[in-house]
Formats: C-alpha cells, sequence, structure tokens
C-alpha cells in the first residue's frame, strides 16, 4: 500500500519508527513532513501537504502525527475531498 505519513515535532520520533515498521510490512512510504526536528515549527498545518497527496490519490492512507489532533484534523479537512478523523 501507498502510505503518507507526516508529523510535528512531538511527532518527530514516533514518525522515523513508523516509516521503518511499515517499510518492512511492504508498504511504500512518502514522507509529507519535515525531515528534520523543528521544535519552534508544531502548528498543525504540516499536515495539508499530506492531507493534498491523499486527495491527490499520490498515496492510498494518510498518517498524521501530532500533538494536535484536533489542529491536524482541521487542517486536513480544509483539503477538498477529504475527511479527516
Amino acid at each position: 500500500m501507498r502510505i503518507g505519513i507526516a508529523s510535528d515535532h512531538a511527532g518527530f520520533m514516533l514518525k522515523k519508527q513508523m516509516k521503518k515498521a511499515l517499510t518492512k510490512q511492504g508498504h511504500t512510504i512518502t514522507d509529507y513532513g519535515p525531515s528534520s526536528l523543528s521544535p519552534t515549527d508544531d502548528y498543525p498545518d504540516f499536515v495539508v501537504p499530506l492531507a493534498q497527496a491523499v486527495a491527490g490519490r499520490k498515496v492510498q492512507r494518510g498518517i498524521a502525527i501530532c500533538g494536535s489532533g484536533v489542529g491536524a484534523c482541521i487542517a486536513a479537512n480544509k483539503v477538498r475531498g477529504i475527511r479527516a478523523h
């Protein structure tokens, strides 16, 4: 399965672990989040590129890891064709 993943700084280490585990299971993972830890960037808009990839069918599923799950859902739901929960 093609899976997109992104996280804010609070979920950065979990994202790395999930990418490794999902890849080991045979999934293709695309990271739509920052590639380095940035404690100053924790606003949930990081999830918008991930939501756009899901809406555009570049990936089949999206995983967003965020300290503010509600905020991430609100940001993702701004993308046409996406209903995050």
